[in-house]
């Protein structure tokens, strides 16, 4: 059982099987807006920002596309967001799951549907292309048989499409949780899952330019692994999938995007920094909830984060954006252990971020018994 013998706590299963901390799901006191800090001083401008309608990608950047394909609108059926998330994960095609993502957070965001309850699929339903095989059997590029551009961004069309899964899994699997949760964790992720529907047009467009498509090379299931593994706890698929995932395309963008130059395409180097760029609000989002979970928990995040990737057997690899990982707000000593071993300063921040969970909880508490609901 995930994470019982690091927590300590009896979980508690919903209907489809997932395992949740108890403490997030008995101690209703506990604020949903969580007093934690988040280093991103652009979060809130984020959650704020506008519905982005500039899926297309012309000859200046984004923008809206050309022609709108809606096909069927299953709107006026689906009563809540997670039953909009089990329909895409449900979705094998991956233009239709990209629009269908766009299409749900509209409707979240414009017709103010309620989170609501939901049972995911055991896994995504996936395009009989590309094949899934071991990354072992992933061909080089030299042996592909593809130029390096269209390798690469076929490469980051994979990791986009998974991406658009993986968030959406977390707003359906833990949405028997809104209650302990709140309103805005399941907002986060499905505006999450709309930027990874508009990254990955994006990846597809342009590899339609270059005369290719996403199916064209085989690709490895090595994310969706991940969170399977992550499935049992909301702290673990904070921690395995925006905490490491993510925060490894913030690793991997300026590499990419120098051989994207070097190569001499320019016009696929930029989708990428862009999509770069929007990734660090992702990141952020992972530090700000993974902070409050912890909280509620009692727990410290840097040794929850330590422990919980050691128990998952999930491996940390440089090297490091440190400077993206920085603004996203993920504190160095969490994953970088020249940082974390440095001793006083180390023991330091641990004790500070325990008693600052202390003195938050006791807050809570002493205001709710003033004030009872």
């Amino acid at each position: 059982m995930l994470l019982k013998p690091m927590l300590s706590l009896s979980p508690l299963r919903c209907a489809g099987g997932t395992l949740l901390p108890s403490c997030l799901i008995a101690k209703k006191r506990f604020s949903s807006s969580p007093s934690v800090r988040c280093r991103w001083t652009g979060l809130q401008t984020w959650r704020e920002s506008s519905l982005n309608e500039n899926r297309g990608w012309g000859s200046n950047g984004p923008e809206p596309p050309s022609s709108a394909n809606c096909g069927d609108n299953p709107r006026d059926t689906i009563p809540s967001l997670a039953e909009w998330g089990t329909l895409i994960l449900s979705t094998s095609d991956p233009l239709t799951k990209s629009r269908l993502s766009h299409l749900a957070y509209t409707r979240y965001r414009l017709d103010n549907l309620p989170v609501g309850v939901s049972q995911p699929p055991d896994r995504p339903a996936r395009p009989p292309k590309p094949p899934l095989v071991s990354p072992k059997e992933i061909p080089a590029p030299k042996n592909s048989g593809f130029p390096l551009n269209a390798y690469m961004l076929h490469n980051l069309a994979h990791v986009e499409l998974n991406a658009i899964d993986l968030a959406w899994d977390t707003v359906v699997r833990f949405s028997p949780f809104r209650e302990a949760l709140g309103d805005e964790f399941f907002s986060d992720f499905a505006h999450v899952a709309d930027d990874e529907s508009r990254h990955f047009g994006w990846c597809s467009q342009r590899l339609a330019e270059l005369g290719f498509n996403y199916g064209d090379m085989p690709a490895h299931n090595l994310l969706w692994r991940e969170c399977e593994r992550s499935s049992g706890s909301v702290a673990a698929r904070l921690a395995v999938i925006p905490l490491v995932q993510e925060a490894r395309g913030l690793d991997a963008g300026p590499r990419l995007i120098q051989k994207l130059i070097g190569f001499g395409d320019h016009r696929t180097s930029d989708i990428v920094a862009k999509i770069a760029d929007e990734e660090v609000a992702h990141v952020a989002v992972g530090v700000f909830w993974f902070l409050s979970v912890c909280q509620k928990m009692g727990r410290v995040p840097c040794t929850t984060f330590k422990d919980l990737l050691k128990e998952l057997n999930v491996e940390l690899k440089g090297p490091f954006n440190y400077s993206a990982r920085d603004v996203a707000g993920i504190p160095r000593d969490w994953y970088d252990g020249s940082s974390a071993d440095k001793g006083d300063m180390s023991k330091l921040s641990e004790v500070y971020d325990r008693l600052a969970c202390i003195v938050s909880m006791e807050k809570e508490n002493s205001s709710l018994d003033r004030h009872p609901r």
